[in-house]
């Protein structure tokens, strides 16, 4: 419950594809923050938005946008080649950030905001919703309270129309890295030793299999799977599903798509993410995101594990280092 003396974040919200909106929505159904901008590059965004959320300012132009506006908080929902542009000139006017992932499309352009970050990062937060996953967090909770891990085998696959859809998208960065990310959170940032990664392609060459290889100093082994490769009949965001093996114990969670499921002519999922924002209120790993993103504006929370500038240049360090492996194998090209 927020306490009485926490006042709900003013927050704008640029970038208005299928995340940026459900952030909007979502935003608008909290106690904890008030929606007050929305940035988009296209008016027509704004437009279709402003049926849902009826008098959000909006703004085709960030700088007016910075200028006029109220908020002093913002969530960075844009392409990824926009991401270091629009996080410099929110941070260098004094406000908090919670940046999707990832920073950027490489390292360099991801460090180059760190002269504007604090030590503890607590004026840039990255979006990972997964950590907010009710699963995740308990299975978390588990591994603190079990002990030391021996094995994590994780597996992400989405439909194979992916590729089509979004042409050049390789797995390994698209997909894979959520659970880069998660398996960040359970060892607590430690550095992994080695590091092996694999791809398949398609007979036109792009990428649909990405598989690694993670092992920390303490011998524990992570195996990852990330595709484009299940068919039509599967639930429309693929499957995701993460395994542990500890000394006497193991656990297993699921969270997409969630257990409902509901069938007419053909079989659907309506939870295939823990995502709900519609007017009844917003529930799920999302609105515990920016509850999360609320707190460490107001200076009650510290940004957790995983979610730190810190941490998403430690995560960005590991996929070079997979993508670097490939280059000792003759056969990936």
């Amino acid at each position: 419950m927020t306490p009485k003396s926490f006042a709900p974040v003013k927050v704008g919200v640029v970038g208005l594809g299928r995340f940026g909106r459900l952030h909007a929505l979502t935003l608008a159904r909290l106690a904890e923050a008030e929606l007050v901008a929305l940035v988009a590059r296209r008016q027509a965004s704004l437009d279709t938005l402003a049926v849902e959320l009826p008098g959000v300012a909006g703004w085709t132009s960030l700088e007016r946008a910075l200028a006029e506006s109220t908020a002093e908080a913002w969530v960075v929902a844009c392409t990824t080649a926009a991401h270091v542009r629009v996080a410099r000139a929110l941070l260098e006017a004094g406000k908090t950030v919670l940046l999707e992932k990832p920073v950027a499309d490489n390292l360099e352009d991801a460090r180059s905001l760190a002269p504007l970050v604090r030590p503890d990062s607590g004026n840039l937060m990255l979006g990972h919703i997964v950590l907010f996953n009710s699963e995740f967090q308990q299975l978390c909770a588990e591994a603190r309270r079990r002990g030391p891990l021996a094995y994590v085998d994780c597996v992400r696959h989405r439909p194979a129309n992916t590729i089509g859809a979004f042409p050049g998208e390789n797995p390994l960065h698209a997909t894979m890295v959520h659970d880069l990310y998660a398996t960040q959170a359970l060892v607590n940032r430690a550095d992994p030793v080695y590091f092996g990664a694999r791809f398949h392609r398609t007979p036109a060459g792009a990428v649909d299999l990405a598989v690694a290889q993670l092992q920390w100093a303490d011998g524990l082994l992570a195996t990852f799977a990330a595709s484009y490769l299940t068919p039509a009949g599967m639930p429309p965001r693929g499957f995701d599903r993460m395994e542990v093996f500890g000394a006497g114990w193991s656990a297993r969670i699921s969270p997409n798509p969630r257990p409902i499921e509901v069938w007419d002519e053909r079989a659907s999922w309506p939870l295939a993410l823990e995502i709900r924002a519609d007017a009844a209120g917003a529930t799920g790993m999302m609105a515990e995101e920016i509850r999360c993103f609320c707190r460490v504006v107001r200076g009650e929370q510290d940004v957790p594990v995983g979610a730190t500038y810190g941490d998403a240049l430690q995560v960005q360090q590991w996929m070079d280092r997979l993508a670097a492996s490939l280059d000792r194998d003759p056969t990936t090209g």
